[in-house]
């Protein structure tokens, strides 16, 4: 299976420093800051991209499974709200999903939602996998 590899880079203090997070492959670089982390600065943060893995997981995931159901998806396009809260901890991830697909059910569509919920391999790594760190000191 795939190997994906991203990366981030911060420079300075908590409050005053800044950060450019860059994602494998795709090309996406962009900047964050205690800012656009915990209050409405410009930038992105760790949230809004667990937020858009989450989403676009969940959304294959279900496109997988109606598909193995015997349905053929039309679109299914799904926003991830990620709540930050004391800690700073994530408390909570709301998934809202619209799905057309032809011939589905409401009832069918809850039933293979909640199993893509659970167990779409990004839910399944926001529920605790095992962290392997490597920790150098650099001069």
């Amino acid at each position: 299976m795939a190997i994906r590899v991203s990366s981030a880079e911060w420079k300075g203090t908590l409050k005053e420093g800044a950060g450019i997070m860059k994602l494998g492959q795709a090309g996406y670089e962009g900047p964050f800051t205690y800012a656009s982390r915990f209050e409405s600065g410009r930038g992105t943060n760790p949230e809004e991209l667990i937020g858009a893995a989450h989403a676009g997981c969940f959304s294959m995931f279900l496109a997988a499974l109606l598909t193995g159901a015997g349905f053929k998806p039309n679109r299914i396009a799904t926003t991830a709200t990620v709540h930050l809260g004391e800690g700073p901890t994530i408390t909570l991830i709301e998934l809202d999903t619209q799905a057309d697909v032809p011939n589905l059910t409401e009832a069918d569509l809850q039933k293979h939602a909640e199993a893509a919920k659970k167990n779409c391999p990004v839910s399944k790594a926001l529920t605790g996998p095992e962290i392997r760190l490597q920790a150098r000191l650099v001069k």
